[in-house]
């Protein structure tokens, strides 16, 4: 006999009841839903006392819930930040080869994060951390096509011929690759700072293409990802971005993500997009008597018939 249940799949009456359990686990700030999955699947997460063997999982007490012995915290209100990643740090929270990683130099006061998306080890710039790993999963999605840009220094003969190949999406070693936007910012000999543009964001997708191009890439900084920009941040600091300007720019994305917003001092809800409310009439000042300044002037009344 074990202690491991045969959990309900997508097709069971449980899925229209409950939520993933990857998602709650995400969401109540713990790990990102992938992480999560992996936990289930290593026998870490606990339902009603009971080992889970599948992420297709569905709940509807998180208090249920218990992982590597504690239980499930309460949903935390999503905060998003920015961070200025330097270069020699790996985003991850534990690397098998002991370098330093990007959680590892953060202020303890902001709590546990994940990443929207990843930098590889010798890249630099704007990297968002959210403690809400539902909405981390949420703004990594092809599909929002965000673009993110890139200032790029490389080494080898470059113009804009070249680049323009780039536009048109390539296939290179078996990987396809879309559009990329590509524009030589500055050139001095044989070295170049390049803006670079994409929406796509595979795995080493920027060094990639400049190793098609027969380009060196020294140096790689992302400066933005989405609407959000690196701006004057330095490097190494972190800057949280204040929750109405977050529900501005993500809107149904939050809700997309089951994101929990706190609305009032009681309760939580979650986001959604604004309705395309109409612009308010401005009103009219009163019209002042000339002859004495600072009246208003009487409103002129048609006669009666």
């Amino acid at each position: 006999m074990t202690d491991k249940e045969t959990a309900p799949t997508e097709t069971d009456e449980t899925a229209e009841k409950g939520e993933r359990i990857a998602k709650v686990m995400a969401r109540a700030g713990l790990c990102s839903r992938r992480d999560a999955e992996r936990w289930i699947v290593e026998g870490r997460v606990r339902v009603n006392g009971k080992v889970i063997e599948t992420p297709a999982t569905f709940i509807t007490d998180p208090t249920t819930v218990v992982v590597d012995g504690k239980p499930l915290e309460e949903p935390v209100e999503a905060q998003l930040w920015r961070y200025h990643k330097p270069p020699g740090l790996v985003t991850s929270h534990k690397d098998d080869q002991g370098r330093d990683t990007v959680f590892d130099q953060l202020p303890r006061e902001i709590g546990r994060v994940v990443s929207v998306g990843r930098l590889d080890l010798n890249s630099e710039g704007l990297l968002l951390l959210t403690n809400d790993g539902g909405l981390a999963r949420e703004l990594e999605l092809p599909s929002n096509d965000w673009v993110r840009t890139y200032r790029v220094r490389v080494f080898g003969f470059v113009d804009d011929a070249k680049l323009a190949l780039l536009k048109e999406g390539i296939t290179y070693e078996g990987v396809k690759y879309g559009s990329i936007n590509a524009r030589i910012e500055k050139k001095t000999g044989r070295n170049a700072w390049l803006i670079v543009s994409l929406s796509e964001g595979k795995n080493r997708e920027i060094r990639r293409v400049m190793d098609f191009l027969e380009l060196q890439v020294n140096r790689l900084i992302r400066t933005s990802y989405g609407p959000f920009r690196l701006d004057n941040l330095q490097r190494g600091d972190v800057q949280h971005i204040p929750r109405r300007q977050m529900i501005d720019q993500l809107g149904g994305k939050l809700d997309g993500a089951g994101t929990a917003i706190k609305t009032s001092k009681t309760g939580w809800a979650k986001a959604k997009p604004k309705p395309n409310a109409k612009p308010k009439p401005k009103s009219r000042a009163p019209r002042t008597d000339k002859a004495h300044p600072g009246k208003a002037k009487p409103t002129a009344r048609k006669p009666r018939k």
